[in-house]
């Protein structure tokens, strides 16, 4: 705790610093004295007094008290039971997961039927079929390539529960930008997928609470209900579904992934950019149930991270050092095959190791630009002839190589052979993968029909962060009387977490108790400090447990249990952090979890040990609730104070609104129709709301209006509940008034009921800030002054509500010199008046030589005695005197703790504004390319705008770089943030210290003032002008790490899905691709060339200039 039980005894060893402290004097000062140690001890006695007289007499904190024994007939104190909440919860969560598992279902089925008893159509053209293209009416504008005229016209109407324009009636489509709408693979799987828009809208009506319902197909169409426009930021719309982590994970099962890069000699230029990019492209299709590594080969192979030498999880983390390190690649040497597959083959195969894998899908991905070598005798050695590792091979760029070695080792290892000519193919044959995985799945049919949960991540379409329930289509139609090995896609159902947080107690556990949830991973769905402030629709929300909190052994091991499934309950002494990022306190925690039936999630519940018990309101009195209703009205602001009520949803009708005021009188408006024993209202909180109102009211006239706040020095003094009620007295002091009006989200108020006494807070000031918080008018500045209201019931005590003052920071500052002087508190004269001709103790109020402050137990600076650091309250104290600060931390008054954000935002990452390929070319997928409808309707558009392209690029294969002014705009990045909080250290009692620099040594004395969060310092000025320690730091910083393989964390315990499709006897492996270059004969290129020459003679025939 920040506050603890103190001692006025002195250590034993004090005798011997006392003598060393009487003989230091300050230079040219001889006659005056530093203050002796039992000096300080009687100084920082009368500021104990002082506070301990003045704050609860104008807080009324004892009053409080009073008022709810007097209130006792209208509340009932409720017992708080962890393990029954904890279940209870979870079977909710469970029921409500259940709910969006019948629909997925149904729709799995329905969707399967659908397209088995659908005729494929040949000759299908865009006319002849309808949808909503959700393109149309999106945020953005395409060129006109985008443009679609088949395109339906709808209205939509505003829906709060998807946070959108929404329309009921249909359905909505996107299509990826690189896929051309008029193929006739396209249109046939918009024709039979309309068919689904029927069983959405039964879904809906069936479960109105159902959110986004999607159908993400293998072909890249996005069939969701309801219809609403497209979103995407930046202006180009880069989304593909089957690159979303829902869609991964439903098409495939955990991998186990080697990549291995050709570095040889011969990839260089443009190929090995290629390369570059389309292993970080296929990077970007794994998720944290694989794991990676990524091998370079030439003559020998190596791993491109040094500290990866085994697979590792494929986390953002990881998959962002890979991408560094990859985009440094160079390439040397002659190409071997052999060594790079034998390097893989090793660290796929070796089970020696302990490291955590997938143990599900293993392959191999290389990546080349072509040769001859087969490397026949490493898959005799390795893989034949159960070829448990497939082996996907990448021909990438335009070469002259024979592609039959690249075919054959890719079909002799049940994996597949890809093209990469240019950048535009990159994205879909990165992808492409996926659909050879997903061919074991397809063939164990309903055992694979099973719903997966994702991690959270931000919703595409703006309802903000979602888990989703996958469940893979499969093609049932006969494929040549064996059964179908192809996934049609993956039908998706989104839960948003709001949804799940509705169904936890939050206002019954107090402002420090919470619910929480983990998956397999170890990443939390629920938890307050799951906040993520950039939405990134690439990548999930990926938070650790351990991460969300300050870990410890305790919290490690209880992670350790959720993962397993297991239930438990412990009472464990743990570190929070507070809101602001300020502060540090050490607390009991109650923590309790059981798992979530039916997933594999682990619901947790943390509880102080005084939040045990809540208070429900109990006002049957219809006359009472008006009477204490009345005080919410503005008219009484003025004689009783500003009222702030938390923006909680009282009732559902309650219009919420981020201005407080306007939330008020949105309350009062809709008060005035209902009652608060209204079905629509919460009565729990309503009531609640109401009896906090007449306490505090009762409090205002009891004690607040009997006191001149100016005599006392005092700008403000306040009071918060649980209930939500806020009430700032004066109403003027309102107008300064910057905390939340959510108590429990609220700095002061969760620090005040963790920690007995006064807790006080002054405005932050970075020391970036040139000039400090300005409060009031009169430029005077506030210090937050907070401390529970702790009452007894019976054997039950509870914390229900948190006073406080703001003082004067400059009529305390007098106040403070006069206490830490000679001086009486009435009057100077009388006083010992030190001069240099009457030798006495120097104090604070007279010498300017003598340094005294007051710091917090964060480290920052409350009051000082030197009018220069007027301008530094509010900071941290090492910006004060950093010296002083060091050896308060070096002494044991302070300890620290390095803490770090990984959910934050950094500054803008300035890269090119260019993009390597024309956008808008078509690139045909295998599937195109073995489908004859597709050459008469498509190749002729496609091939024409590829020569076009060509041809005013210089070249079929190279591109020049074109500018992307749409995506060049500035844009925050998501990143890592570290920060040290220093707290209280062990030392209770009084303590000196002397601080020796080079060349010169000065006296300290300290000590923590009793019922406070304050450190009360004495010290001489430093003789000299530098003392060489370390300085120390608080403010948050970027956490930028030049190798990243220095201090590698250990990988954490994890689980990995139980369920694993990555073998069928029945499986056909006959499809493994097949070469697609383009060899024309020698008349051709004649004709090609002679065409050339014609266009570089005759140049203004073409729309644009060579």
């Amino acid at each position: 705790m920040a506050i603890h039980a103190q001692s006025s005894g002195i250590f034993c060893m004090f005798s011997i610093q006392t003598m060393l402290i009487i003989s230091v004097s300050s230079p040219g000062t001889a006659n005056l004295r530093f203050p002796q140690h039992y000096t300080m001890i009687h100084w920082a006695g009368r500021i104990e007094k002082e506070l301990e007289k003045v704050l609860p007499q104008v807080t009324g904190v004892q009053q409080m008290k009073s008022i709810y024994n007097e209130k006792r007939s209208q509340f009932d104190v409720k017992r708080n039971s962890p393990k029954d909440l904890v279940e209870r919860v979870a079977r909710d969560i469970a029921r409500l997961l259940n709910s969006k598992r019948k629909a997925l279902e149904r729709l799995a089925k329905e969707a399967e039927q659908i397209q088995t008893e659908y005729p494929w159509q040949d000759n299908i053209k865009e006319s002849d079929i309808q949808y909503y293209d959700s393109k149309v009416d999106a945020e953005y504008t395409e060129e006109n390539l985008m443009a679609n005229p088949q395109s339906i016209s709808l209205e939509f109407v505003e829906d709060p529960n998807f946070k959108n324009k929404v329309n009921y009636s249909y359905t909505a489509v996107q299509i990826p930008t690189d896929i051309y709408k008029g193929s006739p693979t396209i249109l046939n799987e918009l024709n039979w997928t309309q068919a689904l828009e029927r069983v959405f809208i039964d879904n809906s009506r069936e479960d109105p609470s159902l959110r986004w319902q999607a159908f993400g197909s293998a072909t890249g169409v996005t069939r969701y209900y309801p219809a609403t426009p497209w979103r995407t930021p930046y202006k180009i719309d880069l989304y593909d579904v089957r690159r979303r982590p829902w869609y991964i994970q439903g098409a495939s099962s955990p991998k186990d992934m080697v990549i291995i890069v050709d570095v040889s000699g011969s990839v260089s230029g443009l190929t090995l950019k290629l390369m570059k990019t389309s292993v970080n492209e296929m990077l970007d299709t794994l998720s944290d149930d694989d794991y990676v590594n990524v091998v370079q080969f030439n003559e020998k192979a190596d791993v491109v991270v040094s500290c990866f030498k085994t697979l590792v999880q494929a986390n953002l983390r990881n998959k962002k050092i890979f991408k560094d390190k990859v985009m440094q690649m160079h390439a040397k040497g002659t190409t071997v095959y052999k060594s790079g597959f034998q390097f893989a083959f090793e660290q796929l195969l070796n089970d020696t190791t302990s490291a955590p894998r997938a143990n599900c899908n293993k392959m191999i991905m290389m990546f080349t630009d072509g040769g001859e070598d087969r490397a026949e005798e490493v898959f005799e050695k390795y893989n034949w002839p159960n070829k448990t590792v497939r082996v996907f091979t990448f021909s990438v760029g335009q070469h002259n190589y024979d592609v039959a070695p690249l075919q054959w080792i890719a079909c002799a290892n049940k994996g597949y052979y890809f093209e990469i000519p240019s950048i535009g193919a990159i994205r879909i044959n990165t992808q492409e993968y996926l659909d050879v995985l997903g061919r074991p799945m397809a063939l164990a049919g309903n055992q694979a029909k099973q719903v997966q949960w994702t991690n959270v991540y931000q919703d595409a379409l703006g309802l903000g962060l979602v888990i989703t329930g996958t469940m893979p289509v499969f093609n049932l139609t006969a494929d040549n009387d064996s059964k179908n090995q192809l996934i049609l896609g993956v039908m998706g159902v989104d839960i948003a977490l709001s949804e799940i947080q509705q169904l936890t107690p939050r206002y019954k556990l107090g402002a420090n108790g919470y619910t929480f949830a983990i998956d397999p991973n170890g990443y939390v769905l629920l938890h307050p400090n799951l906040q993520p402030k950039i939405i990134n629709f690439r990548e999930p929300v990926t938070l650790d447990f351990l991460d969300a909190e300050l870990a410890d052994s305790n919290k490690e091991e209880i992670r350790r249990l959720m993962i397993d499934g297991k239930a438990g309950q412990r009472k464990v002494k743990t570190l929070v952090k507070a809101i602001d990022k300020r502060y540090i306190d050490e607390v009991l925690r109650t923590y309790i979890w059981t798992p979530v039936e039916g997933t594999d999630y682990s619901l947790g519940l943390v509880l102080p040990t005084y939040s045990e018990h809540h208070i429900r309101a109990n006002l049957s009195d219809q006359i009472l609730q008006v009477q204490y209703f009345e005080s919410l009205l503005p008219h009484t602001f003025e004689s009783e104070g500003r009222v702030l009520i938390a923006p909680r949803e009282y009732c559902k009708d309650l219009e919420l609104s981020s201005n407080n005021t306007e939330f008020l009188l949105n309350f009062i408006a809709l008060m005035e129709k209902v009652t608060p024993d209204s079905k629509q209202c919460d009565n729990f909180l309503l009531h609640n709301l109401i009896l906090d109102t007449g306490i505090i009211r009762q409090l205002v006239e009891k004690v607040w209006k009997t006191k001149d706040l100016n005599t006392y020095g005092f700008l403000a003094v306040f009071a918060a509940t649980d209930g939500g009620i806020t009430r700032i007295f004066p109403n003027k002091a309102a107008e300064t008034w910057e905390e939340d009006p959510e108590p429990f989200n609220a700095t002061y108020y969760q620090r005040s009921l963790d920690n007995r006494g006064y807790i006080f807070r002054a405005p932050y000031r970075s020391r970036e800030s040139n000039t400090i918080l300005q409060e009031q008018e009169n430029d005077t500045i506030g210090i937050l002054v907070s401390t529970a209201v702790e009452i007894t019931v019976g054997s039950r005590t509870i914390r229900p509500a948190v006073v406080g003052v703001k003082l004067d920071l400059e009529a305390w500052t007098s106040k403070f010199k006069i206490l830490a002087s000679n001086q009486t508190d009435n009057t100077r004269q009388g006083s010992q008046m030190c001069t240099p001709t009457s030798g006495c103790e120097m104090d604070c109020d007279a010498h300017e030589d003598l340094l005294c402050y007051l710091i917090d137990d964060g480290g920052f600076l409350i009051m000082s005695n030197q009018i220069n650091d007027w301008s530094k309250i509010g900071m941290f104290f090492s910006e004060v005197d950093s010296a002083l600060m060091y050896a308060l931390y070096n002494n044991s008054f302070y300890q620290r703790k390095l803490t770090f954000d990984y959910q934050s935002v950094c500054a803008p990452i300035h890269s090119s504004n260019t993009g390597a390929a024309p956008r808008g070319v078509f690139v045909p997928t295998i599937a195109d390319f073995l489908n004859m409808a597709w050459w008469t309707s498509t190749a002729a558009w496609s091939l024409f705008q590829q020569m076009l392209y060509g041809f005013a690029y210089h070249s079929w294969f190279t591109t020049d770089e074109i500018e992307a002014s749409d995506i060049s705009e500035s844009k925050e990045a998501s990143c890592v943030r570290q920060q040290t909080q220093f707290y209280f250290g062990n030392v209770s009692s009084a303590y000196s210290i002397v601080q020796d620099c080079e060349n010169c040594s000065r006296v300290i004395h300290a000590k923590r003032i009793n019922n406070t969060n304050l450190l009360f310092v004495v010290a001489e000025k430093l003789p000299c002008s530098t003392c060489d320690v370390e300085k120390l730091f608080q403010e948050e910083l970027e956490f930028i790490q030049e190798d990243p393989c220095l201090n590698m964390p250990q990988p954490r315990y994890r689980k990995g899905p139980s369920t694993c499709f990555d073998y069928n006897i029945a499986e056909n492996t006959t499809d493994c691709g097949r070469g697609h270059s383009f060899r024309p004969s020698i008349r051709t290129l004649l004709l090609l060339q002679l065409l050339l020459l014609s266009l570089v003679a005759h140049p203004h025939i073409l729309p644009f200039s060579l």
